[in-house]
């Protein structure tokens, strides 16, 4: 195998951004949200799961090792969601994303040619958010992780074009990965905030995208969706339906399905059968190997969840690594 195997959604734990924030206010009432939305029994479980893994997280020798007995060649490293903190003020944020990008660089600097990283923006402060970018890329990031949303604002929002605009000209790499769902207390039980609500965020969060036309008036962007993107690309034959009978769901220029042509996934959906129906859905040129290291809601094994699917020889080598290479190039 020629074409390295490339896995694009891989976490690494940044205790310099938790120490930035300690004890500020508005950390306390996220963590109060965090709490009521996932429950005391999964908040019991992910603790001392977060820490088993906090090694394999920070440390570039262990996560070597363990791409090495996964035969993974190289790691698309972007910060754990859970250092967002969009609740933070314009100042906190800034420090917030300085550092995030700061270590992600010196954790891949440690070995360049097997770890690419990403960088974080405060989409809380859209006029911070080209700066962040622009940061991130002189670091020698390949671009930056966003969430789903933020509070009070979506992914549709007029104020985030101009990031929209640097980062499809820039050829910056937007990683969208869901942390929380304002589902809320309805998912405060069995873990659904992430089994039901992760899912469930991607596919509003690509749908903010797909119908206001950001992705028309941007189709050079570079986004990868985490998780499959979700509920989404399976299920889009209700949205086409949508687009062709009700003129308030047209604010994109044709059917919504067509749009993930333009857009990347990751493979992990940890069912064979949606990993087809993602491929037949978005083509086998837009989905992207992906683990969600060193977390127990991904995979240890990624290549041999792709063999699973049974994929066509060459379908299987472009998921393994053949998009993701093309993707990560620079020019």
């Amino acid at each position: 195998m020629t074409t390295p195997t490339v896995d694009v959604h891989a976490h690494i734990l940044i205790p310099e951004v938790e120490e930035a924030v300690a004890g500020l206010p508005g950390l306390v009432e996220a963590r109060a949200l965090d709490a009521r939305r996932n429950g005391p029994a999964a908040l019991a479980v992910s603790g001392p799961m977060v820490r088993e893994r906090i090694p394999r997280a920070t440390d570039a020798a262990l996560r070597l090792a363990a791409m090495d007995a996964q035969g993974v060649d190289v790691q698309l490293v972007s910060p754990s969601p859970s250092h967002y903190h969009y609740w933070a003020d314009e100042e906190i944020a800034e420090k917030v994303y300085r550092l995030a990008n700061e270590a992600t660089a010196a954790h891949c600097a440690q070995a360049p040619d097997r770890l690419k990283g990403l960088g974080l923006v405060p989409l809380q402060h859209p006029a911070l958010a080209v700066d962040a970018l622009e940061h991130a890329l002189d670091l020698g990031l390949l671009g930056v992780e966003i969430s789903s949303h933020t509070p009070g604002r979506e992914l549709s929002d007029p104020a985030y074009d101009p990031f929209w605009a640097r980062a499809a000209e820039t050829g910056a790499i937007l990683f969208l990965h869901p942390f929380g769902c304002t589902l809320d207390e309805r998912l405060d039980r069995w873990y659904l905030s992430n089994t039901v609500g992760q899912p469930t965020e991607n596919a509003v969060a690509l749908s903010h995208l797909i119908f206001s036309g950001v992705l028309d008036r941007h189709p050079d962007l570079k986004l990868i969706a985490a998780h499959g993107g979700g509920y989404l690309p399976t299920h889009l034959g209700r949205s086409d339906h949508a687009w062709r009978v009700r003129p308030d769901a047209q604010g994109c220029s044709r059917e919504p399905s067509s749009y993930l042509r333009q857009l990347y996934f990751d493979s992990l959906v940890h069912d064979p059968h949606v990993l087809r129906e993602l491929l037949r859905a978005a083509g086998p040129e837009r989905v992207l190997l992906g683990s969600d290291f060193p977390f127990d809601m991904g995979t240890d094994d990624p290549l041999g969840a792709l063999r699973a699917a049974d994929l066509p020889d060459a379908c299987f080598h472009a998921v393994r690594g053949g998009n993701a290479a093309a993707l990560l190039r620079k020019d």
